[in-house]
């Protein structure tokens, strides 16, 4: 099965924000970016699935596609309390706690990067079993870092190591076995 994965355009909440399951307004670009976008996918996928949040459903809206499949396991990861918050406010010591060991230690009443990446990956062995040859994903950078390290095999606290632009594709393709999955491209 050949999976292409978006990540959504560029929000309006900088760098300095941090944001997860947020639902932060799109950059003035917007439109520009999901034209562009569009211009680079193929138009016969079997199935389309989409993260929840505004910002990947605004994008397939404005992609007008099909018959697309809203699913909680492509939202991105979720800040708890330190969502929508400058990163500066949030306390240092709490910050520095969680990134010594953030694979295992959850923001507060938010959750741990192992809980998102067991979603995701749940949601890409669930994938196996279905008789798609193309598929689209629409999602986040936490969720396509998470289907890095799943294809990759790689520890999870790397993840972060890995670029994702906003408006980026990743293709891949997902076999009946893990032995079979192979990452195509970036586009």
């Amino acid at each position: 099965m050949q999976i292409f994965v978006i990540r959504h355009t560029k929000v309006l909440a900088g760098r300095k924000t941090c944001y997860g399951q947020t639902n932060v307004p799109l950059a003035e670009s917007f439109a520009e970016e999901a034209a562009e976008i569009k211009t680079k996918l193929p138009n016969d996928f079997d199935a389309i699935f989409c993260s929840t949040l505004e910002r990947c459903k605004v994008l397939a809206l404005e992609m007008q596609l099909k018959n697309v499949q809203h699913d909680d396991a492509l939202i991105e990861f979720n800040f708890g309390d330190w969502e929508n918050k400058l990163w500066n406010d949030i306390d240092p010591n709490e910050l520095n706690i969680w990134m010594e060991d953030f694979v295992n230690l959850p923001t507060p009443n938010g959750e741990n990067v192992l809980a998102l990446y067991n979603r995701v990956a749940h949601f890409l062995d669930k994938m196996r079993s279905y008789n798609y040859e193309k598929v689209l994903l629409v999602t986040h950078a936490g969720v396509i870092r998470c289907i890095w390290s799943y294809l990759l095999e790689m520890p999870v606290k790397n993840m972060f190591k890995i670029p994702v632009g906003f408006g980026e594709i990743l293709v891949f393709n997902l076999g009946k076995e893990k032995v079979m999955d192979s990452i195509k491209e970036k586009m």
